[in-house]
């Protein structure tokens, strides 16, 4: 045992922030810390670290553990260059270093029982040195700054100088080059790529120590994490799994606890009705009967009524009308800027229906060309054609404009989050407007914000609700995951599932990537690659393509022959598992169909022309969304 937490409680004023918090951190787990925004997860980690003092309950660590910790928002100031900053955790065996060198020189000159004593001094320096890993500090310190992402060029750059995103980059391999016995991180994923966040997911897998993280990215923590700690009502629950174990534990446990429930209350409620009963007769006998009744009543075990899950807000993106089944034709674009070539001769098309992540390295272009899509801007060379009835909605989230579409910019200062969605879209009632905006996480009072008064996040989420209800039949998106918490993210996801337009997006959330894209488009320098699938079936093809498969053509037949079984074979259990995933949802949508078919069939529904009409889209949209589907089944099976 490294940690515990016993019965832990902790208050801010009259404001509590935790009240039971329980859970144990064994050697080498790695273990996530998950809970809604505010739940006190940080406080947990304060707690931890000494930064607070808990009113009650304890906290216990094994004698002499050595504990690192990343918090969310680093301050930190250091002196000398990114590679002085990371080298200085060493400081201890380079100074080791530099007196086994002067030693080295002082044998050179010396002789007889003074050459002996020196040389045994020598010795053990040495064998210290190489047991703390002094001979590996330089691999394991570049390999850290390559892994985060920082060129060669950076490393030499005044620290002073940096982002405060790389800072915190810079902070994190700082604390992964210290020889901690458990790491606590607080979203340690913030301002890396996807290759840098790969390589953290890997050197913390391989970690010799516990690490105890907070985290927004879902993939990771599935990646990464054995056990799941939620903070809940300010209480832990722990789960003995990774992130999507947990959802699917707690929905599982819910369901067994309203089961537990109603089951007691009905127990309870027949013990009532029977003493209720019996005592109506008035007799002695009765009377004596009912308070044995009522003493067995009093032995049943209460069972507190177990908290629902937070009701699932459901966004609806109805296009207002349908395009063609051709959305999209790009035809050899190319883009640069100031002489520089960024990417060139890039082609693709985009189909109705389809669900486009775009992904690629970082600075390959991805943003430049959603641009170009949207028209924002015009390619060097190369041609984009949109198909009939394409209307499409774009989301940039570096230059957000917040003006409504019938309102002047200088009112910007005074209008309200509510009132620049009333203007834009004045159809809308205030209930859809503020059930939009509880998506993004505006609730209560927060619609009435002014815009002027906004954080950059909350701007880019006020952005991505003016987007979502546009009515656009193809939409164009640039991150839009960033500032969401993962309840939102679900809402978002769950909406664009069901979405029956096209859509392309760019997004560093590769859980939101497999869950929502139907195709992957990776950007490199020689143009677009297309994989049919989500982000698992790319990684899956990606790791196929090794340079051992490019030298198959030296290979035996058999090899050869070996080869392409292994991947036919993986490309039929692709195919199941879709194919199996399709039937479900084709399954859940006839479901919902039939009850869209029973609800116009009731005099409530049809006797009101305007609910009637609803249901009716419902069913629509439905229709077309299993129409896709069955496409795609059927193109699975043949």
């Amino acid at each position: 045992m490294l940690l515990q937490m016993k019965s832990v409680a902790k208050a801010i004023g009259a404001e509590e922030i935790l009240t039971d918090v329980s859970f144990m951190i064994e050697e080498r787990e790695k273990v996530a810390l998950v809970g809604v925004n505010g739940a006190g997860k940080t406080s947990v980690f304060r707690i931890i670290t000494k930064e607070w003092e808990a009113d009650d309950g304890e906290v216990s660590k094994r004698g002499g553990v050595n504990i690192g910790y990343l918090a969310q928002l680093e301050d930190e100031s250091e002196s000398g260059t990114l590679y002085d900053a990371l080298n200085s955790v060493f400081f201890p065996l380079r100074k080791m270093e530099s007196e086994i060198r002067a030693l080295e020189k002082e044998m050179g000159a010396l002789t007889g029982e003074k050459f002996n004593e020196t040389m045994t001094r020598y010795d053990n320096l040495s064998f210290r040195f190489k047991e703390a890993g002094g001979f590996e500090t330089e691999s394991r310190l570049k390999g850290v700054l390559r892994g985060l992402g920082f060129s060669e060029n950076q490393w030499t750059q005044d620290f002073s100088s940096l982002s405060g995103g790389q800072r915190t980059r810079a902070m994190l391999g700082k604390l992964l080059l210290q020889q901690s016995d458990l790491l606590l991180l607080d979203e340690p994923t913030n301002h890396l790529d996807i290759e840098s966040v790969a390589w953290l997911e890997e050197y913390l897998r391989n970690f010799s120590g516990a690490v105890l993280v907070i985290s927004h990215d879902r993939y990771f923590l599935d990646k990464v994490c054995t056990k799941t700690i939620e903070i809940e009502h300010k209480k832990s629950v722990v789960y003995g799994g990774n992130y999507s174990f947990f959802v699917q534990k707690k929905a599982a446990d819910l369901v067994l606890a309203k089961k537990a429930y109603a089951d007691r209350q009905k127990v309870i409620k027949h013990h009532e009705d029977v003493v209720k009963k019996i005592r109506s007769f008035s007799t002695e006998a009765a009377l004596i009967r009912a308070k044995s009744r009522e003493k067995l009543l009093g032995k049943i075990e209460r069972i507190d009524a177990p908290v629902a899950a937070p009701e699932k807000m459901r966004l609806r993106l109805k296009p207002r009308l349908n395009s063609g089944n051709d959305v999209l034709f790009a035809e050899n674009l190319s883009m640069g800027f100031d002489g520089k070539k960024l990417f060139s001769d890039i082609s693709f098309e985009i189909k109705k229906g389809d669900k486009i992540a775009l992904i690629g390295e970082n600075g390959i272009g991805k943003t430049t060309l959603l641009k170009i899509i949207a028209e924002q801007l015009v390619p060097l060379s190369g041609k984009i054609r949109e198909g009939v009835n394409v209307r499409p909605g774009y989301y940039d989230q570096r230059h957000s404009t917040l003006t409504a579409d019938n309102a002047p910019s200088d009112t910007l200062p005074d209008t309200t989050i509510f009132q620049l969605l009333a203007d834009t879209y004045p159809r809308l009632t205030q209930t859809e407007i503020r059930t939009t905006l509880a998506a993004f996480m505006f609730k209560g009072d927060d619609v009435f914000k002014p815009l002027a008064a906004l954080s950059g996040g909350e701007r880019g989420r006020v952005q991505l609700s003016k987007v979502m209800l546009a009515g656009a039949n193809f939409l164009i998106l640039d991150e839009p995951t960033n500032h969401l918490d993962i309840f939102s993210k679900e809402i978002l996801e769950t909406a664009l599932l069901e979405f029956s337009g096209a859509l392309i997006f760019v997004s560093h959330d590769r859980y939101f990537i497999n869950n929502t894209a139907t195709k992957i488009f990776e950007m490199t320098p020689s143009g677009i690659a297309e994989f049919a699938g989500n982000y698992d079936y790319f990684i899956e093809k990606k790791a196929a393509q090794t340079p051992l498969a490019d030298a198959i053509c030296t290979e035996s037949d058999s090899k050869q022959n070996y080869l392409r079984k292994k991947e036919a074979d993986a490309e039929a259990r692709r195919k199941k598992s879709r194919a199996e995933k399709l039937e479900a949802e084709i399954s859940k949508l006839e479901t919902q169909i039939a009850l869209c078919d029973e609800k116009l069939e009731t005099p409530e529904i049809n006797t009101d022309a305007a609910a009637a009409q609803e249901v009716f889209e419902e069913k629509v949209a439905l229709e077309s969304r299993l129409e896709l589907l069955f496409t795609e089944w059927e193109a699975i099976l043949t």
